[in-house]
């Protein structure tokens, strides 16, 4: 699946990224993933339909303030997910939003991890 972007209220959810417009990997490095191939990673995952990831953004900036991932098991999911310090209201609102699109869009039953 190409990576699909999520409105989650007041927080904008995106694949990760680290190209010449936006790099992810400092907000990462601040969140503790340090692996210099974990954008790269996550982006292929998407290809596979293996793991989804999204960056739970500020609209108006586009920085990176937690991050919510979705791994499919046949008809079921796994949701985790994790929050910058200070964060954690961007995270708890991404997981609801991305639970519904699990669950509206993807059909998936959402437990989370």
């Amino acid at each position: 699946m190409e990576p699909v972007e999520v409105n989650a209220g007041a927080w904008y959810l995106r694949a990760l990224r680290a190209d010449d417009r936006v790099d992810d990997r400092p907000a990462l490095a601040d969140g503790g993933v340090d692996d210099p191939d974990y954008v790269a990673t996550r982006t292929a995952q998407w290809a596979t339909d293996e793991h989804y990831s999204w960056a739970v953004c500020q609209p108006n900036t586009g920085e990176l303030l937690a991050e919510v991932a979705l791994t499919p098991t046949g008809t079921s999911a796994t949701l985790t997910g994790w929050a910058r310090p200070g964060h954690e209201s961007a995270l708890a609102a991404a997981r609801e939003a991305i639970t519904r699109f699990a669950e509206g869009a993807l059909d998936l039953t959402v437990s989370p991890g």
